[in-house]
């Protein structure tokens, strides 16, 4: 009689462990090197320079983050707006034609349909080329502009959305879509008023995800837009190392600034995220 018990209290012992070793693992990847940065980014440059994990003797916490920000005339703040336009821009853009896509793709079935989805696997697939997509760039006039490195991660970004959104529209039935056209809506009317509301929770993860991996890119901005005045955020890092001195405290209080921002998205929207990249894993 008491076999059954005892079984059914050693399943939750066996499952605790792998979610410790979670936890812990977690603990030892992010937490740590987040408070290793707060530490350092309290620190005086002498005392920085030792790159140890320990608190600081003298907190100068206040002193580092004004001299980062007023660093070549305020470079910090034009970056935050340069990256804050490229992300807006380009993860409307995503939403928006990833969205229309999906739909497209997942309710209408033609010829072109395997060709396209070759194409959006491929996106997902083939790494980007540098110096072809800068010769591209310069062909039409973008290169060295904002326009043309939101043009670069819509393009390298589009294929991930058109997933997601294909999939969680595979969830939403088709009577809807029939309901609309025998009351009169047409294709766009349809679109944006049913079927377009209907995808929030996709809708915010593709936002999230998104607007992190836009505004954290160092790569594409590093290559696709450079010069004096073009700095994104990521690029700002450069301002604080040099060949003979590299001052610890002012770049890792960069690193916090930088930070904070998808920080604070990931913290607001995690259970909107976990919903949007779940849907369309199991047909309702």
């Amino acid at each position: 009689m008491s076999t059954p018990a005892r079984t059914r209290s050693a399943r939750p012992r066996k499952g605790l462990i792998p979610g410790i070793v979670a936890i812990l693992s977690s603990i030892v990847v992010f937490i740590i090197p987040f408070v290793f940065i707060i530490l350092t980014a309290s620190k005086t440059q002498q005392e920085a320079s030792l790159l140890e994990f320990s608190l600081p003797t003298q907190w100068a916490f206040v002193e580092n983050f004004r001299t980062v920000i007023a660093t070549q005339d305020y470079v910090l703040v034009r970056a935050f707006i340069n990256s804050g336009i490229v992300t807006v821009a380009a993860v409307a853009i995503q939403v928006i034609l990833g969205a229309m896509v999906g739909y497209v793709l997942q309710r209408r079935s033609s010829k072109w349909n395997g060709l396209i989805n070759l194409f959006v696997m491929m996106g997902l697939i083939i790494p980007p080329a540098v110096v072809p997509t800068i010769w591209v760039l310069d062909g039409i006039g973008l290169y060295k502009s904002l326009a043309g490195l939101v043009a670069v991660h819509v393009a390298f970004g589009l294929s991930f959305c058109i997933l997601l959104f294909r999939a969680f529209v595979q969830t939403i039935p088709r009577e809807l879509d029939e309901a609309a056209i025998i009351d009169g809506a047409g294709p766009l009317r349809l679109f944006f008023a049913v079927i377009f509301p209907l995808l929030k929770s996709t809708i915010v993860t593709v936002i999230v995800v998104q607007a992190v991996a836009v505004f954290n890119d160092f790569t594409y901005a590093l290559y696709f837009l450079p010069g004096q005045g073009n700095e994104t955020v990521q690029l700002t890092l450069y301002n604080f190392q040099s060949q003979g001195l590299n001052q610890w405290n002012l770049l890792f209080m960069d690193v916090l600034l930088i930070t904070v921002p998808p920080l604070i998205m990931y913290a607001f929207f995690n259970r909107q995220i976990q919903e949007g990249m779940t849907a369309g894993a199991v047909k309702g």
